[in-house]
């Protein structure tokens, strides 16, 4: 009896434990399904993940220039451009019945339970995805228990809503491995330099291995490590027969060869591009009051691209389905631009080769030199106010100011040596020196701007903001404005073409003076003295950047009449309407003055600067496009004599030097400028094909060369734009003909005026 009534206690305890355990597991799926016990996404969530996806942005050539991601550099890429390798190393690691079960492997996770994990976890790819998608990280081994059967719930949903090669792709794409390399096209390009699709058997092997727990397994900071896990991944596949056991042996001897890229907005080829477009398009709708009074006519200039340019400001212009607008670092848009990739390494090869050289030549005139990077010609006192000007624009200025410290104690930081890197040409520099003088020997270095568009259709092909854009960000191509110098005579001489006058015409060189609307004399200086006096032509006046022939023509008209014909090349900064104007004291970009010169390779039609040609969403449906944009400037007559005297620029005139040295015989046209005290150098040439405008100088105008012939545009700029046509037309698979001439018809003749 004892023995029985104990069997039936048993029983009914036992049966009790197994149907109260069974109740509290339907009853706790039943609070998961209801949101009880965690978060449980909605249906709309489960059908559209709110991943964020970089914007990548991509050359005419269809080559990857960098992306836009405000934390994760993820972008996504279809299940057919994944490398099979790739996903048959990942089933036979992480899990290799993906293919039988519903979300949840109840064999694998028995197996678990059973062994406490020592042979493998229970989680299955599928609710890896849903754990990496829902599931914040938890503080202690109660939540992650808890989680657990969250992800199993969000795993069956899944599996019901994707197809297993939807699930895969979105495991792959949303897997962070590490350095800003998340998804597998990040890091096929961060690792190999290659793509999903061309990933090779031991690549995808090692990327895998990394799955389980990428610091455990980083390649670049614990390569044995990887190696090891990478090889456990071959017998993986090998003992599942994804490949043979001869295959698995010898690739198991393989070194891991990385070709690691780094991920980083400052580097990479085009950054003072990429830049640029970001800020374009992420640009606001102007506001007035957010423009200081002095700047008011950026705010015009602002209004007008907002109203004007499509691609201005276009994340805030266009909107989604859902009615919220794009956003540039998570929407995974692709921006298709106009810059070839080839041709942008050129024009970055030609600023750096030539940069380095004016550099070495700079620093050897200023050496040993108190007032160095400085003009000669200022004084101690003006020297000292540029600095601390300098000092008040550094972050570490604005952030002792934060901390409260007064300008005397923040004088006595920015004088008190430390240890610092600095930057040269050669590379960092590890040196101890006080930050005032870590400013003074960054403003040794000269600044550039180089910009190459196609002369008929605006397609911005190159783009150099600068020489070094970790060091120097300031854009000296659209941001930046300075001196233009004699490239500003040929707008005064197209005035004289357009009154009807003639290359052929002729006047006397001399010394001229010219009063201002205040009645103040002006009398421009000429350091070209040759044939004063004599009856000269203006073809010869252009072609030697003769001032008194300049200023010759200026008597003719008046100041307002230059700026409106300026205005019609699309110069938009400030032109004070004096006399002195035909010189070039006015600043302007290099980007506006590519733009203008583009009138006289196209016929006297101006055309626009063009940078993207579309843009589309993550699904690839196209959002935009853009094209040219032209303005008719001057006649096609009127273009045909100017060029016909840029073109004599180039062939005996200031722009001889890319003749004579750097060997381009093709036909070409430009002008060379320099600002006063030859503190900025410009050189704004073309060919048929190519606009290219280049300027070259000091953070501050201050900061020249002391004597002309080193200073001027010929020296300082025209090299860049020489180095960068050789290397374009060495590449033929640019297809930009040597001797491609100018469309010139055969009714024109440059002489009939003077008949």
């Amino acid at each position: 009896m004892g023995n029985t009534a104990f069997k039936k206690t048993f029983a009914i305890w036992f049966w009790g434990i197994i149907a109260l355990g069974i109740v509290s597991i339907v009853v706790l799926f039943w609070m998961i399904t209801k949101g009880w016990l965690g978060y449980l996404p909605p249906l709309d969530e489960l059908q559209n993940p709110k991943n964020k996806f970089a914007t990548e942005i991509i050359s005419s050539d269809m080559q990857l220039l960098g992306r836009y991601y405000r934390n994760e550099n993820r972008v996504s890429v279809e299940y057919t451009d994944i490398s099979q390798n790739m996903i048959n190393a990942l089933i036979a690691t992480e899990d290799v019945r993906f293919y039988d079960h519903t979300g949840v492997d109840v064999k694998s996770l028995m197996r678990a339970v059973i062994m406490l994990g020592k042979a493998g976890g229970g989680s299955t790819l599928t609710q890896q995805l849903a754990k990496q998608l829902w599931s914040p990280r938890a503080n202690n081994i109660f939540e992650r228990a808890l989680q657990k059967p969250i992800e199993w719930v969000i795993a069956t949903k899944l599996e019901r809503l994707y197809s297993k090669e939807e699930i895969l792709t979105m495991y792959l794409n949303q897997f962070d491995f590490l350095y800003n390399a998340v998804g597998i096209k990040s890091a096929a390009q961060v690792y190999f330099s290659t793509t999903p699709a061309e990933l090779t058997i031991e690549q995808a092997a090692m990327l895998v291995g990394m799955c389980k727990n990428p610091t455990l397994y980083n390649p670049r900071r614990r390569p044995e490590n990887a190696l090891n896990r990478r090889n456990t991944v071959l017998n993986q596949m090998c003992k599942y027969d994804y490949i043979t056991e001869q295959m698995c042996d010898s690739l198991k001897q393989l070194p891991i060869e990385l070709q690691y890229q780094s991920v980083d907005h400052k580097q990479g080829i085009a950054p003072y591009f990429r830049e640029y477009l970001r800020q374009m398009l992420t640009a606001k709708e102007p506001k007035k009051s957010n423009y200081s009074e002095w700047n008011k006519l950026q705010y015009e200039i602002d209004l007008r691209q907002w109203e004007e340019n499509p691609l201005y400001g276009f994340c805030n212009k266009n909107y989604k389905p859902d009615g919220t607008p794009y956003d540039l670092y998570q929407d995974g848009l692709r921006v298709y631009t106009t810059i070839d990739s080839r041709m942008q390494q050129y024009a970055e090869e030609a600023v750096s080769e030539h940069m380095q050289s004016l550099q070495q030549s700079f620093f050897r005139e200023k050496r040993k030199k108190k007032y160095a990077p400085f003009s000669k010609d200022l004084s101690t006192e003006e020297i000292d106010g540029i600095m601390n000007r300098s000092m008040r624009q550094t972050d570490r200025y604005r952030e002792l100011k934060k901390q409260g410290m007064n300008e005397s104690d923040i004088r006595q930081v920015f004088n008190t040596p430390v240890s610092m890197r600095i930057f040269s040409y050669d590379g960092m520099i590890d040196t101890t020196m006080t930050p005032m003088d870590s400013i003074r020997w960054n403003k040794h270095f000269l600044r550039c701007g180089f910009m190459s568009m196609d002369a008929h259709s605006g397609a911005v092909k190159a783009y150099v903001g600068g020489p070094n854009f970790t060091h120097f960000q300031y854009d000296m191509v659209s941001t930046g404005r300075r001196q233009v110098g004699s490239t500003i005579k040929p707008y005064l001489f197209t005035l004289a073409m357009d009154e009807g006058m003639w290359p052929c015409d002729s006047t006397v060189n001399d010394s001229i003076t010219l009063v201002d609307g205040n009645g103040v004399a002006w009398t421009p200086r000429d350091d070209h003295h040759a044939n004063q006096g004599e009856m000269v032509t203006l073809n010869w006046g252009l072609e030697k950047s003769s001032n008194w022939i300049t200023a010759y023509l200026m008597s003719l008209f008046t100041p307002e009449q230059l700026v409106r014909m300026m205005r019609s090349f699309g110069i938009e900064g400030q032109l004070d309407p004096v006399v002195s104007l035909c010189l070039g004291p006015c600043e302007i970009s290099v980007q506006e003055m590519a733009n203008a010169y583009t009138t006289y390779a196209n016929r006297g039609v101006r055309v626009d600067p063009q940078y993207v040609t579309r843009i589309e969403d993550i699904n690839g449906n196209v959002l935009a496009t853009f094209g040219a944009k032209k303005h008719e400037v001057i006649s096609e007559e009127n273009a045909y004599k100017m060029l016909h005297m840029l073109r004599a620029v180039m062939d005996e005139g200031t722009g001889i030097r890319a003749r004579n040295k750097y060997k381009l015989k093709g036909p070409m046209g430009g002008k060379t400028g320099t600002s006063q005290n030859h503190s900025d150098g410009w050189f704004i040439g073309f060919t048929p094909s190519l606009v290219n405008a280049v300027w070259v100088g000091g953070e501050d105008r201050s900061i020249h060369f002391d004597n002309m012939s080193k200073g001027q545009g010929a020296n300082t700029s025209l090299p860049i734009y020489a180095l960068y046509m050789q290397k374009v037309y060495e590449d033929e698979t640019l297809c930009y003909d040597k001797n491609e001439s100018f469309d010139v018809p055969k009714w024109f003749k440059p002489n009939k005026g003077c008949q």
